[in-house]
């Protein structure tokens, strides 16, 4: 099966910043979207960002002009920094992808399946 596998989260001061990362491995024909979501304590998990293969990217308000999400195709994975972070975006942090899983190939011949793949969570604490 396909994984993801957050790292970068951690404890920071307000103002400051980190970069999370997330990879995608296993048995992977293509990766669609790629993205951020966060759930903070007693909140419901929430956007934070996406982007697709072509680079297009969608912010929710709330992190528009502080954090950036990118994305390496050629290693799968995606990207999050964030700058001048708020005590507010204490949260964890899951990363997700739209992905085609390969499920057998010969030749020509490829079966996969789409499917949606979540990371595991980083918590990602800012302190004031």
């Amino acid at each position: 099966q396909v994984q993801l596998m957050e790292s970068g989260g951690g404890l920071v001061q307000a103002g400051g910043s980190l970069t999370l990362s997330c990879a995608a491995s296993g048995p992977i024909f293509n990766i669609h979207a790629m993205g951020w979501y966060r759930q903070a304590p007693g909140k419901q998990r929430e956007l934070v960002a996406t982007i697709t293969t072509g680079a297009i990217t969608n912010y929710a308000d709330s992190v528009k002009g502080r954090l950036t999400i990118s994305r390496d195709n050629a290693k799968n994975t995606v990207f999050l920094q964030m700058n001048s972070l708020k005590v507010e975006d204490t949260a964890v942090y899951y990363c997700y992808a739209d992905v085609s899983e390969l499920i057998s190939s010969d030749g020509d011949d490829v079966h996969y399946k789409d499917v949606e793949v979540w990371g595991q969570g980083t918590l990602v604490t800012v302190s004031s």
